[in-house]
C-alpha cells in the first residue's frame, strides 16, 4: 500500500488526495498530468466540483528525523519521514572555525578583534538546531500547498527533563495516571539503548532498576535509574552496585558514567520544541499538541510498529487509527552544495573550477532527469540525478554513473530543491 496521490484543480487548490489506483486512471484517460514528483501530485485538465474533506497535518519532531502523517479521521493516508542534516552543519561549523582560528594566529597584518564585539537575538538558536525548525517548517508548507489541510497536531515534548528529575512536581495524578511511567520508560530506553545496562542483552523485556537500591536509600530520580533484564535485576537484587560488579570495574565504571550523562538529542528536541510551535502557530492554522508519553500510550495500544511515521500519526488524542498506506516517503536532507567557487585537493592546493553559470542549457547540477538515448554508444533510458557541464554533456547518476549524456536527450522530472528522496 503506497501513500494516496495528491491532486490539484486546474487553478493548482488543493482537492482531496486520492487512492493510486485513481490517479492512474487519470493519468491514462488524459485527465491530469503529474505535476510533481516528489510528493507525487497530480493537476487536472478539468474543472471539478467536490466536497473537501478536512485533513489533520500530525507532526512528531525529533532530532535525526521527523515524522509527518496525514489523517482524514481516523484513516491515516499518507506518512513521511524527514532526515536532518544538524550533524553535517554541525561539523562544517567546527571545520570553519578551527580553519578561523588558525589565521588569527598567524602573526600576519595586523586586524582588530571581531570576535567579541557580537549579540544574539531573543530566541537565538545554534544553526544546527535552527536547521530543524526550519526544514520542518518548509514540509508543513509543501503539503499545505498540496493537500487541505485544516488543523495541526505536534508532539511538543517528547521527554520532561524536569517533570523526570523530580517528579513531585505535577502531583499524584502523573505518577498514578494511565501514562504512568511512559515518560521515564521512554527516556530510558534511549538512554541506555534499549539494551541490559549490565549484560548488554538487547531483543528482551527490560525492567526499570534502581542504581543505588531503594531498600537502602536510593531515590527515584532519573539519574539513579537504569534498564536490566529480569535475570540481572534478580541477580543484584538489593546489593550496592560496587558489590553487584566488584568482578567487571569496566562495566561499573560504564554504568555510572552513563547514569550522569544527559540525552544530547533529547535536549535538541526540547531546546527547538517551543521555536517550533510557535512558528507554526503563524501559519493560521489551529495548532494542539501532545506529549511524547501519550503518543508511545496510543502507539503501544494500538500495537503499532516503532516507526518516525507512526509516532507522528498516535500524537495528540487518538481513538483508533485505520493504517491505509505502509510505504512513507523517506526524504533526507542534503543542503543546496557550496558557494566555493575554486575545489581544493586534500593538501589545498586548486584542483578544478566550478562554472560561473548555474543553469546549462536549463539544466542544474543536482536536478533529477530521465534521459532517452536513442543513438551512440550509450542507447537506453536512465533516470537519475544530473551534474552539468558547460559544454551540454551531462553526467546521469542513474543506477550506475552514466557520462557524456547530451542534453538534447535530458527531460525535467523533479528539480533540485535540497533534498533527495526514496519511497
Amino acid at each position: 500500500m503506497s501513500n494516496f496521490v495528491f491532486v490539484l484543480d486546474t487553478q493548482k487548490r488543493p482537492l482531496n488526495p486520492i487512492h493510486l489506483g485513481m490517479a492512474r486512471k487519470l493519468l491514462t484517460n488524459g485527465k491530469g498530468a503529474v505535476f510533481k514528483r516528489y510528493p507525487f501530485t497530480l493537476i487536472l485538465k478539468v474543472e471539478v466540483i467536490t466536497t473537501q474533506k478536512p485533513i489533520t497535518l500530525k507532526i512528531d519532531p525529533g532530532s535525526q528525523t521527523t515524522g509527518f502523517a496525514l489523517l482524514q479521521g481516523e484513516k491515516v493516508i499518507f506518512g513521511a519521514e524527514l532526515t536532518h542534516r544538524g550533524q553535517a552543519i554541525k561539523a562544517s561549523l567546527e571545520s570553519r572555525r578551527s580553519l578561523r582560528r588558525v589565521r588569527r594566529n598567524r602573526h600576519t597584518r595586523y586586524r582588530p578583534a571581531r570576535f567579541l564585539n557580537r549579540t544574539r537575538l531573543k530566541g537565538w538558536l545554534a544553526p544546527s538546531l535552527q536547521h530543524r525548525v526550519e526544514t520542518t517548517l518548509t514540509w508543513v508548507t509543501k503539503l499545505m500547498k498540496v493537500a487541505p489541510i485544516v488543523s495541526i497536531v505536534q508532539e511538543l515534548v517528547r521527554f520532561d527533563l524536569q517533570q523526570l528529575e523530580n517528579p513531585e512536581i505535577s502531583g499524584i495524578e502523573y505518577q498514578q495516571g494511565v501514562l504512568c511511567g511512559y515518560e521515564v520508560r521512554e527516556y530510558l530506553l534511549n538512554k541506555w539503548e534499549r539494551k541490559c545496562a549490565y549484560c548488554g542483552v538487547t531483543n528482551t523485556p527490560l525492567q526499570v532498576e534502581h542504581i543505588h537500591p531503594k531498600a537502602k536509600g536510593g531515590s527515584n530520580r532519573i539519574s539513579n535509574l537504569c534498564l536490566a533484564c529480569e535475570k540481572c535485576n534478580i541477580k543484584k537484587g538489593t546489593q550496592n552496585i560496587e558489590q553487584f560488579l566488584s568482578k567487571k570495574p569496566e562495566v561499573l565504571k560504564r554504568v555510572l558514567s552513563q547514569a550522569k550523562r544527559s540525552l544530547r538529542d533529547a535536549t535538541a528536541v526540547n531546546s527547538t520544541r517551543w521555536a517550533l510551535l510557535n512558528r507554526l502557530s503563524m501559519i493560521g492554522l489551529p495548532v494542539s499538541t501532545g506529549s511524547g508519553g501519550l503518543t508511545k500510550f496510543n502507539r503501544t495500544r494500538l500495537s503499532l510498529a516503532k516507526t518516525h511515521w507512526l509516532d507522528a500519526a498516535c500524537v495528540g488524542n487518538v481513538e483508533s487509527l485505520k493504517i491505509l498506506t505502509n510505504k512513507p516517503l523517506l526524504i533526507k536532507a542534503t543542503g543546496h552544495g557550496t558557494r566555493q567557487m575554486c575545489r581544493t585537493d586534500k593538501f589545498g592546493f586548486p584542483c578544478r573550477y566550478v562554472p560561473r553559470l548555474k543553469f546549462v542549457k536549463g539544466f542544474q547540477t543536482g536536478d533529477i532527469v530521465k534521459a532517452i538515448v536513442t543513438s551512440g554508444k550509450k542507447v537506453g533510458k536512465y533516470v537519475g540525478r544530473v551534474a552539468v557541464r558547460t559544454s551540454g554533456s551531462f553526467n546521469i547518476a542513474a543506477s550506475e554513473l552514466v557520462s557524456g549524456v547530451s542534453h538534447k536527450y535530458c527531460s525535467i522530472i523533479h528539480r533540485k530543491d535540497g533534498y533527495s528522496y526514496a519511497a
